[in-house]
């Protein structure tokens, strides 16, 4: 009976304890980090310190972001998942770590799904097939006839969409390359464009001043649609079928957060994201806004590990 009356205490304390927390959240003065898993300068980077400077104001205490790249995402994520859920240590996860990793590592340091607490999507990176601005490659059909023709051949990659895409393009397209696995895109791009391999799949927002430049060219969107960003483009999947990948963006918290500090950091966000002036910062920037519930965030997550893990498998990509 004693030992009844002391799990109900203990109940009733740490209920009270996340009560307290929900409510004083968040404290004056004290700073709300947003882990980036990808180096400064990537889409991903981009992308969520346009939305920290904005989101801050409405939270009423300074936030920062500190990036801590690798694996694919799995280090950041990782490292969030064993964090104290009072809302101050967040992660930008992406599907590189939440929906592509699953399937793609044997052994994953944490459950996607059940070792977090999703808050709120934020964006979609679209994606588009790239090489150097020095590459005899001028347009789709030319690299398709490149890549079946050409003796030896490399794609590069800095991120798990990228990863993935590479091996559905060798499976359907029908040729071969080594893939070259890099940390993050911004350094895979600077190997490109100095002529270590031959293409790689990357999003606008971390390429798009490269392209400008005439150093990168693009030469397909990573869909089975044309994309109104990048309006002059082919779609890959008009070629290759099944390109419609979602390279997705959304923010997230350690497990077990309280649901009023959950509430409070989403209804932030998706004000901040149906701001006009950060629709066009996000456009400028390549960038598609989706702002969500927490709910609807959770659902999406679901779906995605499944359709990707479908994509994966399709392209015979083994487990490391």
């Amino acid at each position: 009976m004693k030992s009844a009356f002391r799990t109900l205490a203990a109940v009733a304390l740490a209920t009270a304890a996340g009560v307290a927390i929900a409510q004083g959240f968040p404290v004056p003065g004290k700073t709300i980090r947003v882990i980036v898993p990808f180096t400064a300068g990537s889409g991903t980077d981009v992308t969520t310190r346009i939305l920290v400077e904005d989101l801050q104001k409405g939270m009423g205490v300074p936030m920062i972001v500190e990036n801590k790249p690798g694996a694919n995402g799995t280090l950041a994520a990782e490292y969030v998942s064993k964090q104290a859920p009072d809302g101050y240590t967040l992660l930008i996860g992406t599907s590189s770590a939440f929906s592509a990793n699953p399937w793609l590592l044997k052994k994953l340091p944490y459950d996607p799904l059940k070792d977090f607490t999703p808050i709120a999507r934020t964006t979609d990176f679209p994606f588009f097939l790239a090489v150097s601005g020095s590459s005899p490659v001028k347009n789709l059909d030319d690299f398709l006839q490149f890549v079946r023709s050409a003796p030896k051949l490399a794609l590069g990659y800095g991120n798990a969409t990228g990863q993935v895409a590479n091996a559905h393009l060798m499976n359907d397209a029908r040729f071969s390359a080594v893939s070259v696995a890099y940390k993050s895109t911004p350094p895979a791009l600077v190997d490109m464009v100095g002529g270590q391999f031959d293409a790689m799949f990357v999003d606008i927002a971390s390429s798009q001043g490269l392209v400008k430049d005439g150093k990168v060219r693009a030469i397909a969107v990573m869909s089975d649609r044309r994309s109104a960003l990048m309006p002059g483009l082919p779609a890959l999947g008009e070629k290759v079928p099944g390109f419609n990948y979602i390279a997705w963006g959304g923010l997230i918290g350690p497990p077990g957060m309280p649901a009023d500090i959950v509430e409070r950091l989403n209804a932030e966000m998706v004000r901040t994201l149906n701001k006009p002036a950060i629709k066009e910062k996000f456009a400028a920037v390549g960038q598609d806004p989706f702002p969500s519930t927490a709910a609807e965030f959770a659902a999406f997550m679901v779906d995605q590990k499944a359709a990707w893990g479908a994509k994966i498998q399709a392209a015979g990509i083994e487990p490391q």
